[in-house]
């Protein structure tokens, strides 16, 4: 039987760090507000003319380093995104052609927070098809230009980065179980509704979130997943060496943790360093705790996450 599995990660964070000081400076908030009610303490912004497609090889680039893959044995290339380069082309055939690769198939995934374990729940399920055998997952983000930073209930939020992952074909499974789940009918509880039409702005083009509501959905519908992926895999809870939630907020992931019966101590986070960088925050952590060594071999790591749309998914992965 043919199985997938991960065998590199890379990660790429913007150099200008915005910090919580630097936010009261230009909207009115404090250092402690966005702490207490969110951990975040500062985010990465991207340069002037950095697009999503730059930081996806920069990240890419580390992933095959790590895995010693080169650009010419990967067929299969997702991207997960919010915030593309432009409507089209996708972002995923800019990054083909940034690598220098011909040939593959190359799309991208929009799930918004949950894009990278909708892309590396279809990249698993290609690679188990036998179908492709070597794929490039990334979650790639700009949100510092989807923001009003007049709002401050949403521009302490959010930041740019990207991570990616190598996946190949392997005799035992890397990737045990995957769930994906979405309700439309939430739609408006989080979104950018701006869209272009005649060469101007339809709609809002800036982020407006419920705040409340997205809070209480993501702590239920995370630990329901989990549960799901957990079970799906015949582990329990207690198998779980390693939790990577979406980095979201801190008072999410631990809430959360608490209904799983989950130690902080085993819970991967980055969000204080980061902010909520959407569909990249998990590869983002991942990567960095493959790197700092907490990640080992044979370990189970869950990954959850939960984005506007309503979408969620869970996936279960053997190191």
């Amino acid at each position: 039987m043919i199985h997938s599995k991960i065998i590199g990660t890379g990660s790429y964070l913007p150099k200008k760090i915005l910090t919580n000081h630097d936010l009261e400076l230009m909207v009115d908030t404090t250092d402690d507000w966005i702490r207490s009610r969110t951990g975040i303490v500062q985010r990465h912004i991207a340069a002037d003319g950095e697009m999503a497609s730059d930081m996806a090889l920069n990240a890419s680039r580390e992933a095959m380093d790590a895995s010693g893959i080169k650009a010419g044995e990967i067929d299969l290339i997702i991207v997960a995104t919010t915030t593309p380069d432009m409507i089209f082309p996708s972002t995923a055939c800019i990054l083909q052609n940034k690598l220098g690769i011909k040939g593959s198939a190359a799309f991208d995934m929009q799930a918004v927070c949950s894009g990278f374990i909708y892309a590396l729940t279809t990249a698993d399920m290609f690679i188990r098809s036998g179908k492709y055998r070597t794929a490039l997952v990334v979650g790639t983000e700009i949100y510092s230009r989807l923001l009003d930073w007049n709002d401050r209930s949403t521009c302490v939020l959010f930041g740019d980065g990207a991570g990616a992952v190598l996946m190949t074909q392997s005799n035992q499974p890397g990737i045990l179980s995957s769930h994906l789940r979405a309700d439309g009918s939430q739609h408006k509880v989080l979104s950018a509704t701006g869209s272009s039409c005649g060469g101007k702005v339809q709609g809002n083009p800036f982020l407006t979130m419920e705040g409340s509501v997205v809070f209480k959905f993501a702590v239920k519908v995370l630990t329901e997943i989990a549960h799901e992926t957990v079970i799906g895999s015949n582990l329990q809870m207690s198998d779980i060496d390693w939790l990577i939630p979406h980095q979201a907020n801190i008072r999410i992931i631990q809430s959360t943790a608490k209904k799983l019966d989950i130690p902080m101590e085993k819970v991967i986070t980055t969000v204080d360093k980061h902010g909520n960088t959407s569909a990249a925050s998990i590869p983002l952590a991942l990567d960095i705790a493959v790197r700092d060594g907490r990640i080992k071999q044979d370990q189970h790591i869950l990954l959850e996450s939960v984005g506007a749309g309503f979408t969620w998914g869970a996936t279960l992965v053997r190191w």
